[in-house]
């Protein structure tokens, strides 16, 4: 092993964090038809000690440690090691990693109690929960890049679950081919990388003091930068490849949770960050990362303002979250790279216990209203299902970044972080003052969008579905409908089981207690988010960053307040009650408002134009490959079709005196010719 320090235990055990999940898989899918109802056991069990195993690191990563499992991958001067990294950036991730997976897991077994597929629903799940954790604790690209492809994989066949449903196994081959567009970004990143590095050395250790060093040219810095960029473009769902993962609201909704929350969307981010000692020497591939980060954020709330499905709602706000995170690490530069990587990682890890808690009470919601997820459909929730309301209302505010709840906390990190490099970058301080503003604007967006969904399905009179509704569109676009398709049927409008309802509870309260060790340990450590920050700087990397001056912005915090208590009051006035001002405000903005219900056409733009392309090539080739090489090759086995139909085999007859006789005339033959060749010579 090789350690800086003496490791505790759990230290130098952290491989058995992918371990378990991993073996928890193989017993259920072994195991499948003997475990049946009760597949999600070993599941449980897999993951519950991967957590226990993350918090030891947690506890006990006093120092950036690595160490080689075994050695994995010798080929010429290519040696790559199974070899693990335990720090303060990737013990962060997997404690929140497993932590969420596992209430995930938990809500999941009520959630598809009674399909028949269930022992392979959990089996995945614990493939998905292996693949992410050793993303995270990989550390040298190639091998971050083998678990990356395992993410990826896993979401596969997790949205395609219901493969027998067309608009899943068509959702599932979306994010499919998406993500491959992004991974071959990374794949050349990595080629790259091998190219340039000292020795062939994709360890990050050696990646980074090669770039600090100047081993490595400032213009190959940037350009993989750029490549990993692309990369993470695909995975955390960023303009021009986030088309995907709305889309991925065709898996069951434990799924969708898990994905949006705590894995898949997390890798390119979490990607960027590990990266940030590298990708901080390009301030113009920083400055583009912001930039897109702030498109996306702002386009995805745009579009999430007229979502009538609860769950898509909740997609376009992960979209539009994730953007808010890459604005901070765009915002990496100079004297303040380190804030960005906090800003940045501190939102993601808020953001996964609030988005997991929305997406897994719109589950609670689906599953009282007999899988009908239009919000136009049903209203007036609150007394039928107290707990999913209160807990979706704790999610909400976070979301909102309302007061002292863990968003707040982490969206005026984003804002300070983004805030800052306004006055650390020299070329690009005007991108950053349009990120800035944007993003405050997102915030309104985001407060408006969120309230509009919880009063849209908890306030005003009671409804519940009924087939006649004249509000009902032809057929729900995520009525999965899973519970009566497989013969598991139960009575509309009842609050979820305890098995389901006690994540959201423990979900709730994990976001209201960050918010409370935020606002506790203010005036401690001198911030909000010191405390986090503090852990961080135990990552590789982390103390070649720029410390800059971190102080809590009440000019930002008090905007940003002002702005999201402004879009939940307008929520509030237009959705709490039914009137007629909604419907105003779709004539006024008639355009804007059918732009952003379907979605400004980006689909149909890609189809139009990048899928049409791929077809038309596609129909050249088969008409290519059916007229010209099939042609070809035929006419050439017509050749010696044609010398056996010339009855040349009869000449083959198997007498040797035949052939003695031919030979004796061919030699005949040849000594004429020489003959007559030798008398026309002079």
């Amino acid at each position: 092993m090789e350690l800086a320090y003496e490791p505790g235990f759990f230290v130098r055990n952290a491989w058995l964090i992918p371990f378990f999940p991993l073996l928890g898989a193989l017993v259920t899918a072994i195991g499948a038809r003997r475990l049946r109802g009760a597949a999600h056991l070993p599941v449980w069990a897999g993951i519950g000690l991967a957590f226990l195993v993350s918090l030891g690191t947690l506890a006990s990563a006093d120092h950036s440690a690595k160490y080689t499992v075994f050695e994995w991958l010798s080929a010429g001067n290519l040696e790559v090691p199974f070899q693990v990294r335990v720090d303060g950036l990737s013990t962060m991730m997997l404690s929140m990693v497993t932590f969420v997976s596992g209430l995930v897991a938990i809500f999941a077994a009520g959630y598809m109690h009674g399909d028949p597929s269930y022992p392979r629903f959990f089996a995945l799940i614990g493939l998905f929960v292996t693949s992410m954790t050793g993303l995270v604790l990989s550390n040298n690209y190639l091998l971050t890049y083998v678990f990356w492809e395992g993410v990826g994989a896993c979401s596969y066949l997790l949205i395609g679950f219901w493969y027998s449903r067309p608009s899943a196994a068509a959702a599932a081959m979306k994010a499919f081919l998406v993500n491959r567009v992004g991974d071959f970004g990374f794949a050349i990143a990595i080629f790259w990388l091998w190219s340039v590095s000292p020795g062939h050395d994709l360890s990050y250790d050696s990646i980074f003091a090669a770039a600090e060093s100047g081993a490595i040219p400032t213009s190959a810095i940037a350009g993989i930068s750029l490549l990993l960029f692309w990369g993470a473009t695909a995975k955390s769902a960023q303009i021009p490849l986030y088309t995907w993962l709305p889309d991925a609201m065709e898996g069951p909704t434990p799924v969708s949770a898990l994905i949006h929350a705590a894995t898949m969307v997390t890798a390119g981010v979490y990607l960027l960050a590990r990266s940030m000692p590298m990708v901080a020497m390009a301030p113009g591939v920083q400055a583009l990362i912001a930039a897109t980060g702030c498109a996306t954020a702002l386009l995805a709330a745009a579009i999430a303002l007229t979502q009538n499905d609860l769950k898509r709602v909740m997609a376009y706000s992960t979209v539009s979250q994730l953007g808010y995170m890459f604005m901070a690490l765009g915002s990496g530069v100079g004297d303040v790279a380190q804030l960005a990587v906090v800003a940045a990682m501190f939102h993601l890890f808020t953001h996964a216990f609030f988005k997991a808690l929305l997406f897994l009470a719109s589950g609670s919601v689906m599953h009282a209203m007999g899988d009908v997820i239009d919000m136009r459909r049903f209203r007036g929730l609150r007394h039928r299902l107290p707990i999913t309301y209160l807990t979706f209302a704790v999610g909400a505010l976070a979301l909102a970044a309302f007061p002292p709840l863990s968003g707040f906390f982490s969206k005026d990190e984003v804002l300070g972080a983004i805030s800052g490099a306004i006055h650390a970058s020299e070329s690009y301080s005007w991108v950053y003052q349009i990120v800035y503003w944007t993003a405050l604007v997102t915030a309104f967006m985001t407060a408006f969008y969120t309230g509009r969904a919880f009063f849209m399905t908890f306030h005003g009179p009671e409804k519940l579905p009924s087939p006649n509704d004249p509000e009902a569109p032809p057929a729900d676009a995520h009525a999965h409908a899973h519970a009566h398709d497989e013969g598991h049927h139960h009575e509309i409008g009842h609050e979820s089981p305890p098995i389901m309802a006690i994540p959201l509870m423990i979900l709730a309260g994990c976001t209201v207690l960050i918010g409370l060790i935020c606002l506790v340990a203010w005036p401690i450590t001198g911030g909000p988010a010191e405390w986090f920050a503090g852990h961080l700087e135990k990552t590789l990397g982390f103390e070649a960053l720029g410390h800059g001056e971190h102080g809590f912005s009440w000019f930002t915090a008090t905007l940003g307040t002002l702005l999201g208590v402004g879009g939940i009051a307008l929520a509030y006035v237009m959705y709490a009650e039914p009137g007629p001002l909604p419907a105003r405000m779709k004539e006024r903005f008639g355009a804007l408002y059918r732009a952003s219900l379907n979605k400004f056409y980006v689909d149909e733009f890609y189809d139009a134009t990048i899928v049409a392309t791929v077809r038309i090539s596609a129909s050249i080739s088969d008409f290519v490959d059916t007229y010209v090489v099939d042609r070809l090759i035929t006419g050439i086995a017509l050749i010696p079709r044609a010398i056996g139909r010339a009855r040349l085999a009869l000449y083959q007859n198997g007498l040797i005196q035949f052939y003695a006789a031919s030979s004796a005339l061919c030699v005949a033959f040849l000594l004429l010719f020489l003959v007559l060749l030798g008398l026309q010579r002079p």
